[in-house]
C-alpha cells in the first residue's frame, strides 16, 4: 500500500488525518537457526518488509485500532488492559501496552492503522514488527525517552506472557535495532551485540514464501528443546560447559560418544551451526560472498538431516534455488516446517531466477511459492505526516 492509501485509510475509517507514521521492520537470520535458546548467537538483518502504523493522538482513555484488509475498529480502554488476552486481534498490542504501563509508561488514547507489508505465518516476524512499532507508537505518544533494547525486550514479554506465545529475543531485537545494510551479530544470553556489514556486492538476497502456513508448532518445538537440552546434561559429565554453544566442533568429536540417536544430531546440529556463525561473519567481512553461499547451504542440509525441521516444501524451494548457477547458496530461515528460505543470487539473473525456481517448485510441490524484492533497512522509523 502507497503511503497516500495509508493515509487516505485513516481518513476513511477515523474521519481525521493520520499525524505520525511508526514503523518497525521484519527481518530474515542470514546464519544461525535454533541456536538462540542453546546459548548461540544469531545473525538477523531488518528488512524493508515492514508494519507500518498510521496514527494520532486523541489524548482520550481508549485506543481505536484498525487494520488493512479487515473489517471494524478493535478498542482497547487504556485502564482495563489486562483484559484483552482473549483477543484474537489486538492481543498483541494489549500486551505491549499492558507491560509499557507496568514500566511506569502512560498510555495516551489514540487511533492506529496497521499496514503490514510482512507477510503473516511467513516466519518473517510479522508479530514481532507489530509489537515494536506499537511499542514505539505508545511511547512517543507518551513523550518518554525509549531505549529500543528495552522496547524489544518489552515486545518479547508481551507475546510470551501476553499472547502467550513462546519466542526467543532475536525477532524483536533485530525488528528493533536493525540497521541499514548491516546484520547484527547478537549474543541472546547476554544481548551483546555488533554491527556487521552486509555487502553482497554483484549479489543480493531473495526471500521466497514456500506458502505452506508456518506455525510455531509448539510440541515439535518443545521436543527440539528437551532434546538439546538433554544433550547438554550428557555433556556436562565431562565438560565445564554452560550451553551447547561453548562446544567447539573438536570438543564434540571427542565427547560425542555421550550422546546416541536424535539427541546426538540435535546436538551436533547446534554445536556446527555456532561455528557456521563465526565463518559467516568472518566470510563477510573478508567480502568472501562464495564462501557465505556455501556455509548457507551447509545450514540447510543440517536443518534438514539433523534437526529435521524442513519438510519437502522448503527443501523443493531451496534445492531448486542451489541448482541455478548464479545462486550461491540458498537455506530455510526461521522456525521451520514452512515459512522462508533466503538465497544470495547474482542481480543481473534475479528474475530469470524467481521465473525457473517458482516454476520448478509449482510443478513439484502443486502451490505457488511467493518471492519479494527485499533490501536491508534501518530497524524503527519514526515520522511526522
Amino acid at each position: 500500500m502507497e503511503r497516500t492509501e495509508g493515509m487516505q485509510a485513516f481518513f476513511d475509517i477515523f474521519g481525521a488525518k493520520a499525524e505520525d507514521l511508526f514503523t518497525a521492520a521484519g527481518r530474515i537470520n542470514v546464519i544461525g537457526e535454533h541456536v538462540d535458546y542453546c546459548g548461540g548467537k544469531v545473525f538477523p538483518a531488518a528488512l524493508n518488509l515492514r508494519c507500518n502504523i498510521y496514527a494520532r493522538k486523541t489524548c482520550t482513555k481508549t485506543v481505536r485500532m484498525a487494520f488493512r484488509g479487515i473489517e471494524g475498529i478493535v478498542e482497547l480502554d487504556v485502564n482495563k488492559l489486562d483484559s484483552y488476552k482473549g483477543l484474537k486481534l489486538g492481543n498483541y498490542q494489549a500486551g505491549v501496552a499492558y507491560f509499557l504501563k507496568e514500566e511506569g509508561v502512560e498510555i495516551v488514547g489514540c487511533d492506529l492503522y496497521y499496514d503490514c507489508t510482512v507477510p503473516f505465518g511467513s516466519g518473517l516476524s510479522s508479530s514481532a514488527a507489530i509489537e515494536v512499532a506499537t511499542a514505539v507508537a505508545f511511547s512517543e505518544y507518551a513523550g518518554v525517552q525509549y531505549d529500543k533494547v528495552q522496547l524489544a525486550l518489552i515486545s518479547q514479554r508481551a507475546e510470551n506472557k501476553y499472547a502467550g506465545v513462546n519466542c526467543g529475543i532475536m525477532d524483536q531485537f533485530a525488528s528493533a535495532m536493525g540497521k541499514k545494510d548491516h546484520a547484527v551479530l547478537l549474543d541472546c544470553s547476554t544481548l551483546e551485540y555488533e554491527y556487521v556489514p552486509l555487502k553482497l556486492g554483484d549479489y543480493c538476497l531473495v526471500v521466497a514464501n514456500c506458502n505452506k502456513p508456518h506455525n510455531l508448532v509448539e510440541s515439535k518445538y518443545n521436543v527440539r528443546r528437551q532434546e538439546v537440552e538433554t544433550a547438554l546434561k550428557l555433556i556436562q559429565q565431562v565438560l565445564p560447559v554452560k550451553s551447547l554453544a561453548e562446544v567447539s566442533p573438536k570438543q564434540f568429536a571427542e565427547v560425542k560418544y555421550l550422546l546416541s540417536g536424535v539427541v546426538a544430531k540435535r546436538a551436533e546440529h547446534v554445536v556446527m551451526e555456532c561455528d557456521r556463525v563465526n565463518k559467516a561473519v568472518a566470510a563477510l567481512k573478508a567480502g568472501d560472498i562464495v564462501e557465505l553461499g556455501r556455509l548457507l547451504n551447509e545450514s540447510h542440509y543440517s536443518l534438514c538431516d539433523l534437526y529435521e525441521v524442513t519438510g519437502k516444501e522448503l527443501d523443493a524451494l531451496s534445492g531448486f534455488a542451489r541448482k541455478e548457477k548464479d545462486c550461491l547458496g540458498s537455506r530455510m530461515i526461521g522456525a521451520g516446517f514452512g515459512g522462508c528460505t533466503i538465497s544470495i543470487v547474482k542481480r543481473s539473473a534475479v528474475d530469470g531466477f524467481i521465473r525457473r525456481v517458482g516454476k520448478a517448485y509449482q510443478d513439484a510441490i502443486g502451490y505457488k511459492a511467493s518471492f519479494y524484492e527485499t533490501s536491508i533497512e534501518d530497524g524503527i522509523t519514526v515520522e511526522k505526516l
